[in-house]
C-alpha cells in the first residue's frame, strides 16, 4: 500500500498546483512595474514539490523572469525554498511549518561574479483557499532590505 501524495507533502499538500495571475514590482533604483506569472509546485512522489516560475509582461508580452527549484519538507517543523535563477544566483530560504503561511528567512544566497549586487532575499508564500500570495524583499546595491514583488495567484 502506498501513501498518498497528501500524505507524503505533509504541510506542503496546500500549496501543490499550478498557479496563475498578476503582480507588482518595485524598488528605489527601477520604475514600478506589473507581470502575469505561472508558479507551478508539482509533487515528485517524496516529501518534496517542483518549483517553477514565469513571468511576463502583461497580456502575454515578453518573457520577464523565470526561475526554478523545490519546496521541500526538511524535518518534521521546517520548510525549505532552493530556487536557482539565470542570472547567476541560488537561493536556500528556510520558514518554520505555520499552516497557511511560509515565512522563509535566507540561509544561503550564492552569487555568480557576474550577477547583480544583490545581497538578501526574502520571501512569503501564504495559501488562502485558492489563492496563493507572495512577497519578496531585497536588498541590492547600497539599497537596505526593500519590498520588491507582490503577486495574487489563482489555483488553475
Amino acid at each position: 500500500m502506498s501513501d498518498s501524495p497528501r500524505d507524503v507533502l505533509g504541510p506542503l499538500a496546500p500549496f501543490a498546483g499550478l498557479w496563475r495571475g498578476q503582480g507588482a514590482g518595485h524598488y528605489a533604483t527601477i520604475d514600478s512595474f506589473t507581470y502575469d506569472e505561472e508558479i507551478e509546485l508539482a509533487p515528485s512522489g517524496r516529501p518534496f514539490l517542483f518549483y517553477r516560475s514565469k513571468t511576463r509582461a502583461p497580456g502575454g508580452g515578453r518573457a520577464m523572469h523565470t526561475e526554478t527549484g523545490f519546496l521541500r519538507l526538511a524535518g518534521p517543523n521546517h520548510i525549505e525554498l532552493l530556487v536557482a535563477q539565470p542570472t547567476g544566483f541560488v537561493e536556500l530560504q528556510r520558514a518554520e511549518v505555520d499552516g497557511p503561511s511560509l515565512l522563509f528567512t535566507q540561509h544561503t544566497l550564492g552569487v555568480s561574479p557576474d550577477a547583480k549586487q544583490v545581497h538578501s532575499v526574502r520571501r512569503r508564500f501564504q495559501i488562502s483557499g485558492d489563492t496563493l500570495v507572495y512577497d519578496l524583499w531585497m536588498s541590492y546595491a547600497d539599497v537596505p532590505v526593500s519590498h520588491h514583488l507582490r503577486a495574487e495567484l489563482q489555483r488553475v
